[in-house]
């Protein structure tokens, strides 16, 4: 297999490393991350270099959304999980069991939890936006502080919206 390419991005919330393999987006390493990062050749890729410019207007709040080839590697289960992420707006939050109920698995809600845990592709694939039932901030891969940021930024700078399906 083709060694990924690797390339760090500077943000608010510390250095994002990002991980490519040809024309395609696989890993995003947060700050805080719990594990550490693959290993990869540093090469700043076209993806590479558009995921870093559109993270920087992201978090210039000029960006809601992105538009990268992605290619995170996980299980067809949490694969679902991701694409339901994706679909979660830019400043609203969900909660894991609207997330189980969107993939027509409505019992799922702890496995939702897990693959939300194992996103590779955090900000991108916003797992920052699933929050506990309660409205509690739950775990996230950057770490609780990471999150709280994601989710102020994007109120700032989004649509004023409340739980989205709640």
């Amino acid at each position: 297999m083709t060694p990924l390419d690797r390339h760090t991005s500077a943000s608010p919330i510390g250095p994002l490393v990002l991980f490519g393999r040809g024309d395609q987006l696989t890993y995003l390493h947060l700050p805080d991350g719990k594990e550490p990062p693959p290993a990869g050749i540093e090469h700043a890729t076209p993806i590479l270099r558009r995921t870093a410019k559109q993270l920087a207007e992201y978090f210039a709040g000029a960006r809601t959304a992105f538009d990268l080839e992605l290619a995170p590697e996980g299980t067809a289960f949490q694969q679902l999980v991701w694409i339901a992420l994706r679909a979660i707006p830019y400043g609203a939050t969900v909660s894991y069991g609207h997330i189980a109920q969107a993939i027509g698995r409505p019992a799922a809600s702890r496995a939702v939890g897990a693959a939300n845990g194992r996103n590779p592709l955090a900000i991108i694939v916003p797992c920052h936006r699933v929050i506990g039932t309660s409205g509690a901030l739950t775990g996230y891969g950057g770490g609780l502080p990471a999150k709280q940021f994601l989710l102020e930024h994007e109120r700032a700078h989004g649509p004023q919206l409340a739980m989205f399906g709640a």
